[in-house]
């Protein structure tokens, strides 16, 4: 029988993607402080469907609003590895990146009492280091790259990239990549930043892009018998109010179509022996 496993993720940054962005005057950390009464409206929602999350959350986020993210735990949703600081991991040596992680697993431990399984990391830039650090602390999967989009696949480690040369491929690992894409991921689309140097202008309409998210299931169902599909939101982002209601009409329309929710590590279970 068919299956189209649909994986909702929020990444609950709040402030921290702007104090590692060095925005840290009262207007963008209120901007992230808003993922709170966001996050409350998206607990709300998946609740009256019943549906299952993944929540990636940076160990800053469980240390600064430890209340709001135990509503995540009490509500039956999956917590992921966020790093602590979500400073991107290509910016790090090798002993901050795993001294971030360390930190982030050790509040996770203390919100949930066990430990994450999966991975996504800060602004989805992996460093060279990030994968060994993933096998050596016993990750199952990571959801950090776009070289598939419903098929999970296994991560490669040891590719040798020179320019001017065809890449040397290397063997591939027993960390599974759950896929995902920017043009699935709200930031983006809604999102207005002015940095030094650019400006994406964002804003868009909340209609329109939850019609380009159906259509990717659509596709996702008439192309495949069985697959997984994963969307990507932000408490401070998906939050507001015209979002929301936009967003609760694609949530119906997803399960009209047949869609499965499941939290990623349900999904990455799923698909063993059938996608990988």
């Amino acid at each position: 029988m068919p299956r189209h496993i649909v994986c909702l993720t929020y990444d609950f940054d709040v402030q921290s993607g702007f104090i590692s962005r060095g925005m840290t005057s009262p207007t963008p950390l209120s901007r992230g402080e808003f993922g709170i009464v966001g996050s409350k409206r998206i607990l709300d929602l998946v609740k009256a469907h019943s549906i299952p999350t993944t929540w990636f959350v940076p160990g800053f986020t469980i240390e600064t609003y430890p209340a709001a993210c135990e509503a995540v735990v009490k509500g039956g949703h999956e917590i992921g590895h966020h790093s602590w600081a979500h400073i991107p991991p290509a910016s790090q040596t090798l002993e901050e990146e795993e001294a971030d992680m360390l930190r982030a697993t050790a509040a996770i431990k203390q919100l949930t009492g066990g430990r994450a399984v999966g991975y996504r990391s800060p602004s989805w830039d992996l460093s060279d280091n990030t994968l060994n650090l993933l096998l050596k602390y016993g990750f199952e999967y990571d959801s950090s790259m776009m070289g598939g989009d419903y098929h999970p696949y296994p991560v490669r480690a040891g590719d040798q990239v020179k320019l001017g040369d065809p890449i040397q491929f290397g063997k591939e690992t027993s960390l599974i990549e759950m896929p995902i894409s920017w043009h699935l991921d709200d930031h983006p689309h809604f999102e207005y930043w002015r940095m030094p140097t650019t400006v994406n202008p964002g804003l868009q309409s909340a209609r329109t892009v939850m019609e380009s998210w159906l259509d990717e299931f659509r596709y996702f169902k008439k192309s495949t018998d069985f697959g997984i599909l994963t969307y990507t939101m932000h408490p401070y982002v998906l939050g507001r109010g015209n979002r929301m209601l936009a967003f609760e009409g694609f949530v119906e329309s997803l399960i009209k179509e047949g869609a499965e929710f499941m939290t990623m590590q349900n999904a990455l279970a799923a698909g063993r022996g059938l996608l990988y």
